[in-house]
């Protein structure tokens, strides 16, 4: 980079201390720095004393005024970003409850993602026996299905995802009665899912939605939750059975709001949006 000539440099630092003194405008102090760096300079010596002193207001008591007003701005963004939160949190919530209006449904925050033993795909939410949560309770979203409780403590329980390679969930293709499994890929894999048709003569055809096929009592699923739409057909490779690649109707790396599904019946459709 070159060098700025020798008689700009006087210039150039009257200009970094009139910056300075703009950049404390409209905080404690900060007015006697711009009328330090806004001085006519008498000349070369008299200009870098003036802006050098203005500088030295920051001393002292207006140095305390300046810290004063980062931490206040700092208090008053972090309230600002927590309404937001809660906001946020307060819609999704909304939506939950509209999307899958089960008697007994606990909402519930993620509040940790991490790997279980032998479990790749898991997550830990803030709802547990205390709420009536127990293993092998179905666990949605807004969205449609995220997976099941796999263990439950008095006040947290971890939920296996759908996209875990563990996990085998009773399926059916929207609008038919063909019927299948899906079983995740991981969610180190793409976080796809893999659809098995029970049915080699299934119609199978990308954009079909696939939807839980249900339990009795809802345990561990309820039926007609979302679970994701058909992207891709597999060549058939047996007699019996026909695939597909499966994109799931919830973002698992951004779940947040959720809800156990503890009841014992349904008040109305549960498929999402």
């Amino acid at each position: 980079m070159r060098r700025a000539p020798r008689a700009q440099r006087p210039v150039l630092a009257l200009l970094a201390a009139a910056s300075a003194g703009l950049i404390v405008i409209g905080v404690p102090g900060g007015l006697a720095l711009r009328h330090a760096a806004g001085a006519e300079p008498a000349g070369r010596a008299g200009g870098t004393s003036a802006a050098l002193g203005g500088t030295a207001a920051l001393g002292g008591s207006d140095a305390g005024d300046v810290r004063a007003y980062e931490l206040e701005n700092a208090r008053l963004a972090a309230r600002l970003w927590a309404a937001r939160a809660e906001h946020d949190r307060a819609a999704r919530l909304a939506e939950l409850r509209e999307a899958a209006p089960y008697p007994g449904l606990v909402p519930a925050h993620v509040i940790a993602v991490g790997e279980g033993p032998g479990r790749a795909d898991t997550v830990t939410i803030d709802a547990g026996t205390r709420r009536g949560v127990r293993p092998n309770m179905a666990v949605v979203s807004g969205d449609g299905l995220v997976g099941r409780v796999i263990a439950a403590g008095a006040d947290s329980a971890t939920v296996l995802l759908a996209t875990d390679v563990t996990s085998g969930i009773g399926a059916r293709l929207a609008g038919s009665r063909h019927v299948g499994i899906v079983t995740g890929e991981g969610m180190r894999s793409g976080g796809l899912l893999r659809l098995r048709v029970l049915d080699a003569r299934a119609p199978l055809r990308v954009g079909q939605r696939v939807e839980t096929l249900g339990s009795r009592g809802m345990r561990p699923y309820p039926a007609g939750v979302p679970i994701g739409e058909v992207i891709e057909v597999e060549p058939a490779t047996d007699q019996l059975t026909r695939s597909a690649l499966v994109r799931p109707a919830v973002r698992f790396s951004a779940l947040d709001v959720v809800g156990v599904v503890t009841g014992s019946g349904r008040s109305g459709d549960a498929r999402a949006g």
